[in-house]
C-alpha cells in the first residue's frame, strides 16, 4: 500500500493523463449544446412548450445506438488520415465534422422551425457518439487492464468532460446575451480545437487483438459478431446487461427536467449558468476523485453499490428545493449534492465498464455497454415532460428517486454471484 501511495503523485505528471483530460474535454463539448441544458434552455426561451423540451431526449438517440456502427469504426480504416493510425485517424475526421455541424445549429431558428434545429442537432449527437466511441477504445487500449490505472485515467477524462460541460453550458449560456444565439453555438464549435489539437500529438495504442480475418465475410464475423458472442459467453451476462441499462434511469429521468425545473422556480440564465454549471462542474470533479478512491479501496462493484444509493438519495434534494421555492442557498446545496454524487457513481461506474470489455473488441463492446447506459435517456426520458406535468414536480421526483432501485437490487444480486477478486479488504 505504501509503494502504491508513493507513486500516485507521478500519475499527475503522465503525458497520457493530460491528452486523456483533454479528449475528455473534446467528449464534453457537444452534449449540453445539442442534447443538453443549452438546447433546452434556447427552446424554454422560445416558449415551446414542456413536452416539445422533453422530446429533446430523443435527439440523443445515437447515444444509445453506437453499438450499431461501432464494428465499422473497429474495423475500417478512415479515409483521408490513416496516416495518423485506426483511432487517431477517425478521431481527428470526426472532431473536424463537428466544428461544422455545431456551427451550423446556431444559424437555425428553434421559433420558426423547431424540427430544423433538431435535425441538425441529431447529426451533431451522431458525430459526438462516433467520436466516443473512438475515445473509449483509445483509453481502454492505453491505460491497459489494471483497475486502478482505468480509475485514475477515468478521474482526468472525467475532470476534461465535465470542464467542456461547464465551457460548452454555462459559457455558451453567458455568450448568448452580447453574441446572440448564432454567435454562442460558433463559440460552442470553437471548443472543439483543443480536441483536434490533442488528436495530433497523442500516441497511438499498439494494434494488439485488432488485427481481423482476411475477406469481406471474415472481416464482419470478426466485427460484428464475435464481439457480441464473446460477451453473451459470460456468467450472469443478462444480470450484467440488466444492471447498465436500468443504473442511470433515475438520474436520466431528472436530468431531462432539471432546466425547466429551474425555470420554473424563477432562477435566472445566470444561476445556472454560475451554480448549477460552475459549482456544479467543481463538485462532479471532488466526486469523481472521491470514486476512485471508492475504487482503489474497495473494489468497484462495491463501490457501485455506495456510489449508486448516494446517487438515488440525491435526487431527494430536487423534493427540497421545490419546498423552498426561489432559494440560492437551498440551490447550492441541490447542486452541490446532486453533482458530487454524479461524480461519484460515474468513476466507479465507467471504470466497471471498461473492465468488461475485451481488448480484442474494444470499440465495438464498449459502445455496445456505454449504448445500454444512455437508453433510459434518450427513450424513457423523452417522457419526463410528460411525467412531469402530469405528477407535478415533487411528484416526479420522487418517481426520479424511486427508478433507480431496481438497479441496485441487481448489483446486489450480482455482488453475491460473482466472483470477489477485485473486493479489496478495507
Amino acid at each position: 500500500m505504501a509503494e502504491a501511495e508513493a507513486i500516485r503523485p507521478s500519475r499527475w505528471r503522465d503525458r497520457n493523463l493530460l491528452l486523456l483530460g483533454i479528449l475528455g474535454f473534446s467528449a464534453g463539448v457537444p452534449l449540453p449544446l445539442v442534447a443538453g441544458q443549452v438546447l433546452r434552455q434556447w427552446f424554454a426561451e422560445s416558449n415551446l412548450s414542456l413536452s416539445t423540451i422533453g422530446l429533446t431526449a430523443l435527439i440523443g438517440l445515437a447515444y444509445a445506438n453506437k453499438f450499431l456502427w461501432a464494428p465499422a469504426l473497429d474495423a475500417l480504416r478512415p479515409p483521408i488520415t490513416a496516416w495518423l493510425g485506426q483511432r487517431r485517424g477517425w478521431l481527428l475526421l470526426i472532431q473536424a465534422a463537428l466544428v461544422v455541424t455545431i456551427a451550423a445549429v446556431g444559424f437555425t431558428d428553434p421559433t420558426a422551425g423547431a424540427a430544423r434545429t433538431a435535425v441538425i442537432a441529431a447529426l451533431v449527437a451522431f458525430l459526438s457518439a462516433s467520436q466516443d466511441i473512438v475515445i473509449d477504445a483509445y483509453r481502454i487500449e492505453l491505460l491497459g487492464a489494471d483497475d486502478e490505472r482505468q480509475a485514475w485515467g477515468l478521474t482526468t477524462y472525467v475532470w476534461g468532460y465535465r470542464l467542456a460541460l461547464l465551457a460548452s453550458g454555462a459559457g455558451t449560456l453567458l455568450v448568448v446575451g452580447p453574441l446572440g444565439w448564432s454567435g454562442a453555438y460558433l463559440f460552442g464549435a470553437a471548443l472543439m480545437l483543443p480536441g483536434l489539437i490533442a488528436t495530433l500529438l497523442a500516441q497511438e495504442p499498439p494494434l494488439v487483438g485488432r488485427a481481423g480475418p482476411l475477406g469481406w465475410r471474415g472481416r464482419l464475423r470478426g466485427a460484428v459478431v464475435e464481439p457480441f458472442k464473446d460477451f453473451l459467453r459470460r456468467p450472469n451476462w443478462l444480470a450484467i446487461l440488466l444492471f447498465i441499462g436500468l443504473f442511470k434511469l433515475g438520474e436520466a429521468l431528472a436530468g431531462v427536467m432539471t432546466t425547466p425545473f429551474y425555470r420554473a422556480l424563477g432562477f435566472s440564465r445566470e444561476d445556472v449558468a454560475t451554480v448549477a454549471t460552475v459549482f456544479g462542474m467543481l463538485a462532479t470533479f471532488c466526486g469523481a476523485m472521491a470514486g476512485s478512491w471508492l475504487v482503489g479501496r474497495l473494489g468497484v462493484r462495491l463501490a457501485l453499490v455506495i456510489t449508486g444509493l448516494a446517487q438515488m438519495l440525491s435526487n431527494l434534494m430536487y423534493v427540497a428545493l421545490y419546498h423552498a421555492g426561489h432559494s440560492m442557498p437551498m440551490l447550492w446545496l441541490q447542486v452541490g449534492i446532486e453533482s458530487g454524487t454524479d461524480g461519484l457513481a460515474d468513476a466507479a461506474f465507467l471504470t466497471w465498464l471498461s473492465g468488461l470489455t475485451s481488448r480484442s473488441f474494444t470499440a465495438t463492446q464498449y459502445a455496445l455497454l456505454s449504448s445500454l447506459a444512455a437508453v433510459p435517456l434518450r427513450t424513457l426520458g423523452a417522457s419526463s415532460g410528460w411525467l412531469a406535468q402530469e405528477l407535478g414536480w415533487p411528484g416526479f421526483f420522487l418517481l426520479t428517486t424511486a427508478a433507480a432501485l431496481p438497479a441496485l437490487c441487481i448489483m446486489l444480486y450480482l455482488l453475491r454471484v460473482l466472483p470477489k477478486t477485485d473486493i479489496k479488504a478495507g
